[in-house]
């Protein structure tokens, strides 16, 4: 379920389109959390279906550490990639707003932490990566990790309208991990080896 304050729009050419925020979405916001309407797809599942099929799930999916394809049943697949995101997604089914996204901002992830099957050259946006590869994960996890470290403890301070979705079980979690009475769990968990 993405974060309601967003809607898709086109951005541009080269990009198409996205999901941008409709209003001020603070640091620590969840922006995205897994729920039951969520579709996934084993590996057989896809090797099984028209390429058509393949070639949607293949733009629209993440790979999650089954090796399973996710794809959100909303507007959450149109959050495009940045290799300097706004959002970042953890190891508890839900991502978070790392800064303050203005109103009319894209929300984007950095698909390097979303398993993908091959590499894609991204937009250069002045960053050192230009290419995002399957095994970024590997190699960027301690960096996301201390980002969502800088925020994790606003989870409890900003309004949370994707509350709902987190089971009381992994609130219970989020609140220790919070208030620094449990460690974070690395976004390493979510690595799928292809």
């Amino acid at each position: 379920m993405i974060h309601p304050h967003t809607e898709v729009k086109f951005i541009n050419k080269t990009v198409g389109y996205g999901l941008v925020a409709t209003q001020l979405i603070p640091a620590g916001t969840i922006t995205w959390a897994l729920d039951d309407l969520d579709r996934e797809f084993s590996p057989e599942q896809f090797e099984s279906m028209a390429a058509v099929y393949q070639d949607i799930l293949e733009t629209y999916t993440y790979r999650n550490n089954k090796g399973n394809l996710v794809l959100c049943w909303d507007n959450g697949k149109f959050v495009n990639h940045s290799f300097d995101s706004n959002c970042l997604t953890t190891a508890y089914d839900f991502e978070i707003a790392v800064r303050d996204i203005q109103p009319g901002e894209q929300l984007t992830d950095d698909y390097g932490y979303l398993n993908i099957s091959e590499p894609f050259e991204g937009i250069d946006e002045g960053t050192y990566r230009k290419i995002v590869y399957p095994d970024d994960l590997l190699n960027y996890h301690h960096i996301w990790d201390e980002q969502l470290k800088k925020v994790f403890h606003h989870i409890l301070k900003v309004e949370q309208p994707l509350r709902t979705f987190i089971s009381h079980a992994l609130w219970d979690k989020v609140q220790r991990v919070s208030t620094n009475k449990e460690e974070m769990t690395s976004i390493v968990k979510n690595y799928f080896p292809q």
